[in-house]
């Protein structure tokens, strides 16, 4: 059985995780989280909950064999460029660091697609830049997600989102093809079936999944197969520096974030 430590199970892909993974034999989920996440009916799983000071100690009780990170918000739910980068970066290194320091050698984390530290778009920025800082924290294996824009029901309001979910599936069709299939929406589900395919993958290094890629390995996890022919995705892209630890401390990225963790969604 696969122990999966789930930091951001009130978010749409946390949340779906934890529905798909009802019924399954082969997975435990233990979340960690400033509250409780609802749980779907049927779920098998632990819920430790405190301040993000104290993570590190709930994920070493967690005794996981793999990190999913699902935390994430945008510039408008956290307030500022400063909260987002708080949550988005500062919080999710300091949660990778401490998994580390627990022992976990596998993480997977949802990012963006086109995430790049070089982007001009602050938000895409700070993904590319928290792709980076994973990268050195020292994984065995660390899996990057890049969704475009993600379907499903949220807790939280996101009236512009909602709004584009409407759209997403005839602009995926009509106009997202060649290059541009990277851009397609994708369902939540998809990608938390995704993820527990990619927590039993033993392979060593960095490996980047965009949209074609994950609904591969959403189809394999189903037990599906990919409807299109002649297609095979790119589901792995190198990676540098992955073992080469972080130069800087965590001290005040904490503080940072915990000032804001009352802000953040997973």
């Amino acid at each position: 059985m696969t122990r999966i430590c789930l930091v951001g199970a009130t978010g749409l892909v946390g949340s779906a995780l934890m529905a798909e993974a009802v019924g399954r034999e082969d997975v435990r989920i233990i979340g960690v989280g400033r509250r409780e996440a609802a749980l779907p009916p049927g779920a098998r799983m632990e819920m430790l909950v405190g301040e993000p000071i104290d993570w590190p100690e709930l994920i070493r009780a967690a005794q996981a064999d793999v990190l999913v990170c699902a935390l994430g918000t945008t510039i408008a739910a956290a307030g500022s460029r400063e909260q987002f980068r708080a949550i988005d970066h500062d919080l999710v290194r300091f949660t990778a660091e401490a998994a580390r320091s627990a022992g976990i050698e596998h993480m997977v984390v949802v990012s963006s697609v086109e995430a790049d530290r070089e982007s001009r778009n602050f938000y895409l920025s700070v993904k590319g830049e928290t792709e980076e800082a994973l990268g050195r924290v020292g994984f065995r294996r660390l899996d990057v997600l890049r969704p475009s824009l993600l379907r499903g029901e949220r807790a939280e309001r996101r009236p512009m989102e909602a709004g584009w979910q409407m759209v997403a599936p005839v602009v995926d069709v009509l106009v997202l093809h060649g290059s541009w299939r990277r851009f397609r929406s994708i369902r939540g589900r998809d990608v938390a079936r995704a993820i527990l395919g990619f927590v039993r993958e033993q392979a060593e290094g960095r490996h980047v999944h965009e949209h074609d890629a994950l609904k591969v390995a959403a189809g394999r996890a189903s037990g599906k197969t990919w409807p299109r022919r002649g297609i095979v995705p790119e589901l792995t892209k190198p990676c540098v520096d992955l073992h080469r630890p972080l130069t800087q401390g965590s001290a005040h990225s904490l503080t940072r974030a915990g000032e804001t963790s009352d802000r953040f969604v997973g």
